[in-house]
């Protein structure tokens, strides 16, 4: 398994254009801290300062699918006060839902976001995916500028968009002199490719219109070789049993790099080039440590990891333009 050096420090690349400069891993997940005790928070969030990567993404999950009425949000925010950081050394990433809006709107999502995690502000947001009808996205995009325009959040980025809205809120930002969305954050992973890597989404990111923020790399952590028993991520394309499949053939291959899965699965990711940052849940200190070994490991092999890997792209039949 590939360690880390005890000097090691997370590198940073840029979250799209006119974005910030953030750490390649972002810590979060549906409900993560929810499943770890006060002290394992507290920990995990202290070694993620030690090795320059604090940076969150938090969220209220309170609507729609996501209606859990979860305090995964307050706990980071109680575990983050705790841990004594000052504000100027963190990063957080929230989000703002679509299931319903306008009627509740992003000013009144923000509000109780922020308070709920006790934060003055969310240094960028990602605005949710949908599933039926979507939104007006020339008013979203205005909305959203607003929430910069009150110091409460700087940048944002979208979430499993169709590529049409995508493409609408970045041009109608461009002609209305308003913030653009600078990062979209897409399911991607060893087997979930057609999105990101397809003819729609694929030359927003080769023309550096936008940058990637991977999401779901471990597949709720089938590839971690584990068989969750949580609610996790939607089976797009209806191919998590061949997930699960796949598994042992991604061990080998793992092996072959002298290292374990997740390190394989995220460093796949890692070496995309257009991706900025990686997003995960890691509930417990092991996991995370594991996790940072992957950063070298795409340094040093990515791209003949993401050869070896390619015939487990499993995803190739879904729309590439997104959807659900």
């Amino acid at each position: 398994m590939t360690a880390i050096s005890s000097e090691f420090k997370v590198p940073k690349r840029q979250l799209g254009p006119n974005g910030p400069e953030v750490p390649v891993y972002a810590l979060g997940s549906w409900n993560i801290w929810d499943r770890m005790t006060r002290d394992e928070a507290i920990a995990l969030i202290d070694r993620a300062q030690k090795v320059d990567c604090a940076f969150f993404d938090v969220a209220y999950y309170n609507m729609g699918p996501h209606a859990e009425q979860s305090r995964t949000d307050i706990l980071f925010g109680e575990a983050i006060k705790a841990s004594g950081l000052k504000r100027s050394d963190f990063l957080v990433c929230g989000k703002l839902w679509l299931w319903e809006y306008p009627k509740l709107n992003f000013k009144e999502q923000i509000e109780i976001s922020l308070e709920r995690a006790q934060l003055d502000k969310f240094e960028m947001v990602v605005v949710g995916d949908y599933f039926a009808e979507n939104p007006h996205m020339e008013n979203l995009t205005a909305e959203v500028n607003k929430l910069i325009d009150a110091g409460l959040i700087d940048h944002w980025g979208i979430n499993n968009w169709i590529y049409k809205d995508t493409r609408t809120a970045l041009d109608f930002a461009k002609a209305n002199d308003l913030v653009p969305p600078t990062f979209a954050q897409l399911k991607y992973s060893v087997v979930r490719r057609t999105m990101t890597e397809g003819k729609h989404y694929g030359p927003l990111f080769e023309q550096g219109e936008l940058a990637l923020q991977a999401s779901d790399c471990l597949e709720g952590g089938i590839l971690a070789g584990k068989t969750p028993n949580r609610k996790i991520g939607a089976d797009v394309g209806d191919i998590r049993q061949k997930i699960y499949d796949a598994v042992p053939e991604l061990e080998k291959i793992a092996k072959e790099f002298d290292a374990s899965l997740v390190q394989v699965a995220l460093a796949f990711c890692l070496a995309h080039p257009a991706t900025a940052n990686v997003l995960f849940g890691a509930s417990k200190l092991s996991q995370f440590e594991d996790n940072l070994g992957a950063i070298e490991l795409a340094q040093k092999a990515g791209p003949l990891i993401r050869e070896r890997l390619d015939h487990l792209w499993l995803d190739q039949h879904v729309p590439e333009q997104g959807g659900f």
